[in-house]
């Protein structure tokens, strides 16, 4: 009777010791499901923190915008004889004067993204699970091959030609980066997922491949944002020729002589003696910022033209009006 206890006891102590491996493998089964995925979440914070730090599409537009403005604001002041700081745009000023200059590039590549979305969705679509098709295998090849020629032929002709290379090579060379990456995604869709014991290293592999992709593919836009400016800016410089006669007209008035010696401005004294008034005409206003008229007079060029610029306060009295 003694031993029947013992041998009761004995298969209770197996039965535990039993479970406790078992609940030790599933345990470690357990765990070893969840370390990876600990290890998956880990590199994907990663990619998030990345592009985070340099700035999400929002904040990239908003600075393609006002880099934008200021280049064009630019372009114009130096094809005008002027340096941009003298009107003292701030940023706002910057952004709100590049998005009319924007409305068809912004368009045109809102367009494009929604027509990329609607293929990349259809090969997806087209795409089954553990099976490399070979239409698959032809259209990412395809995409890779085209995006990196595309983008190697237009850095090649930036450099072998910088001055005579046109204003679509910086935006053609981003979209052939975008292509050529967008081509080796499918390939590894193709391919499907890379094992497990892996993906902590693949992962980190691709968030620095997205990292540099993004960073390129910016400064690609601000290169021909840049050089798109300076064709903005200099039309908007020579429109101001051709359109001066239709600018508000601008009469100054001063009880001080302003001396303004620019040709095609008239000066007008009225008032006595004691309390003279100086009128002066043939003035036309080009813009009002920082504090500062900016005058263009009869007959102003862009080769000999010259900007009267007179302060905003109490000294001057300035009135505008139509032809």
């Amino acid at each position: 009777m003694a031993g029947g206890p013992a041998d009761g006891a004995t298969p209770d102590a197996t039965t535990a010791g039993g479970a406790t491996p078992d609940g030790a493998t599933a345990g470690a089964t357990a765990g070893g499901t969840e370390a990876p995925d600990g290890d998956v979440a880990t590199p994907l914070a990663k990619v998030l923190a990345i592009i985070s730090s340099i700035g999400p599409p929002v904040t990239v537009a908003t600075a393609l915008l006002v880099y934008f403005g200021w280049a064009r604001s630019d372009a114009q002041a130096r094809a005008m004889g002027l340096d941009v700081s003298l009107f003292g745009y701030s940023v706002q000023d910057y952004a709100l004067r590049s998005i009319r200059s924007l409305f068809f590039p912004l368009v045109s590549l809102l367009i494009a993204g929604l027509a990329w979305l609607a293929v990349d969705g259809w090969v997806r679509g087209q795409m089954e699970p553990g099976r490399r098709g070979p239409l698959m295998a032809r259209l990412s090849a395809a995409a890779t091959v085209g995006g990196t020629a595309l983008a190697g032929g237009c850095w090649l002709l930036a450099v072998v030609l910088p001055r005579g290379a046109f204003l679509a090579v910086p935006f053609l060379m981003a979209a052939g980066v975008l292509l050529a990456e967008w081509g080796v995604r499918l390939h590894r869709l193709t391919l499907g997922q890379p094992p497990r014991t892996s993906g902590r290293l693949v992962l980190q592999h691709r968030a620095l491949e997205a990292t540099f992709v993004f960073t390129l593919v910016t400064v690609l836009l601000f290169w021909g944002v840049s050089d798109f400016a300076q064709v903005v800016g200099r039309g908007l410089a020579a429109d101001v020729q051709a359109q001066l006669a239709s600018l508000p007209r601008a009469d100054v008035y001063s009880h001080a002589d302003l001396s303004i010696g620019a040709p095609g401005v008239a000066q007008n004294r009225l008032g006595t003696a004691s309390a003279p008034v100086y009128k002066y005409t043939g003035l036309h206003l080009l813009v009002v910022s920082g504090g500062r008229f900016f005058l263009l007079p009869d007959g102003w060029t862009l080769a000999r033209g010259t900007v009267v610029v007179l302060p905003d306060n109490d000294d001057v009295r300035v009135e505008f009006g139509n032809r």
